[in-house]
């Protein structure tokens, strides 16, 4: 079930609008430098895409114990947008992982200078817990290469932190690699991903794999090793490969082109009267650095008061407004909140929460039953209202979810099915009843209406 969120707030272009991006494209290919600076992902796909996010960014991720992040020059728009003038260094970087008692845990991890193409740093780690798997079918990991290891996670994470730490501040290029920072617990802000500069065939939010973009745009296979696995530095070459491709033949290589733009840039290009349209988005968390990011203005709330507070203060200067009130969902277990104030689904959450007592869910319906009559009270005459649920009762959906993707787990770590207790396998039934339930979870109730005189 995708994000209603993204769907509410994207839109599809003119045909005016498609042909003007189209020239624009076509002109700022033709004028600007080939430089693989215009490919580093902005706050918002970083945050979109599960990357740890350094502090002096934005507050939107807390780093548990044990995690570290680069030091920059300054923090300015130049850290998110150098100077072309100045490119930093890029270094490939891919890891490999095995399993322990503690879960997974760094195994090897590969560095390659891009404008060389030398390895600069090829590592094997000795983990601090007894391996269970050695995941050596996607790693390439092996007990007894992995015997020959002597260096620590700390010095390895340390030696990544100084190569990341130089000044300019390099930029790191990978694939999915807010994996590998998550396994390095190391947050970096310049990040080029090819997961994302390239287009999966079938569009967002979907992402090509790294052997499928290598065969299609470089026209060479790898990891093909059977069960050899997965080999770092390979896999980091490909990468250095992929974005050369990318810079060579402009933004528009590897692309399958989905023409939307977000509803606030629409509005941006309208006028009322004469006034250019402005908009705010009032919503948990940080909708500054997630979905209002384009939108006039923005105020965080941490309570579905202050976003009655804040609609009801921002309606004067605005002409589109968006809220949310989340503590009905909450109250009923259907979500939870993550690090960048954003409130999704979590599936072990959301399928161990008990069902709120009827007295409660009645204390919360009446809340929010005074919240939208005082809200209403307060719109201007002719004001039109939309008022929409999102979805449905996700919670049956996300267990199935998760038994899906523990037994899936589990078989990739080598395990047969028949060794799989009955209760947690995964069957054709448990498919389709789990079709059932996404079916039933993206149902929703939508209200329109407009305020009379």
């Amino acid at each position: 079930m995708h994000s209603v969120l993204n769907a509410f707030f994207q839109g599809p272009v003119t045909g005016e609008e498609k042909k003007r991006r189209l020239t624009d494209r076509l002109l700022s290919e033709r004028a600007q430098e080939k430089t693989p600076l215009r490919y580093l992902l902005s706050l918002e796909q970083m945050i979109e895409n599960g990357y740890p996010i350094p502090s002096y960014l934005a507050e939107v991720f807390d780093k548990p114990p044990g995690w570290v992040e680069t030091t920059v020059e300054t923090v300015d728009d130049t850290l998110l947008s150098p100077s072309t003038s100045d490119t930093p260094r890029i270094f490939a970087m891919d890891c490999e992982m095995c399993m322990t008692d503690a879960g997974k845990q760094l195994a090897r991890v590969c560095l390659i200078d891009y404008a060389s193409g030398i390895v600069v740093y090829d590592q094997l780690v000795k983990p601090n817990q007894p391996v269970t798997d050695y995941l050596t079918r996607w790693s390439g990991i092996t007990a007894e290469n992995l015997s020959k290891a002597t260096a620590t996670f700390e010095e390895v994470q340390a030696h990544i932190l100084s190569v990341l730490s130089a000044t300019p501040t390099p930029i790191l290029l990978g694939h999915s690699l807010e994996s590998d920072l998550n396994v390095l617990k190391i947050c970096h802000p310049r990040c080029i991903d090819t997961a994302l500069i390239f287009h999966h065939p079938r569009g967002r939010p979907l992402k090509p794999g790294l052997a499928w973009l290598t065969k299609k745009w470089c026209n060479r296979e790898i990891q093909n090793r059977g069960e050899g696995g997965h080999d770092p530095e390979e896999d980091a070459r490909a990468c250095l490969d992929l974005l050369r491709k990318k810079v060579e033949n402009g933004p528009g290589y590897g692309e399958f082109k989905v023409d939307t733009e977000s509803i606030f840039e629409r509005m941006s290009r309208s006028k009322v009267k004469g006034v250019p349209v402005t908009s705010a988005v009032v919503d948990h968390g940080n909708p500054s650095a997630w979905h209002g990011q384009k939108a006039t203005t923005c105020v965080a709330c941490s309570t579905d008061a202050e976003v009655l507070e804040g609609l009801i203060t921002s309606l004067e200067p605005h002409h589109f407004l968006f809220g949310r009130f989340t503590a009905l969902a909450d109250a009923r277990g259907w979500i939870t909140a993550k690090s960048s104030g954003d409130p999704v689904l979590d599936a072990a959450t959301a399928s161990a929460t008990s069902s709120t007592s009827t007295a409660d869910l009645s204390t919360v319906l009446s809340t929010l039953d005074a919240q939208l009559r005082k809200l209403y009270a307060a719109l201007p005459a002719r004001t039109a209202v939309v008022i929409f649920t999102g979805h449905s009762d996700p919670r049956r959906m996300a267990e199935l979810n998760a038994r899906k993707a523990a037994f899936e787990n589990a078989l990739k770590m080598g395990k047969n099915a028949e060794d799989i207790e009955k209760e947690s396998r995964w069957t054709s039934a448990d498919g389709r009843e789990l079709e059932e339930e996404v079916e039933k979870a993206k149902r929703g109730l939508l209200f329109l209406g407009v305020k009379g005189a």
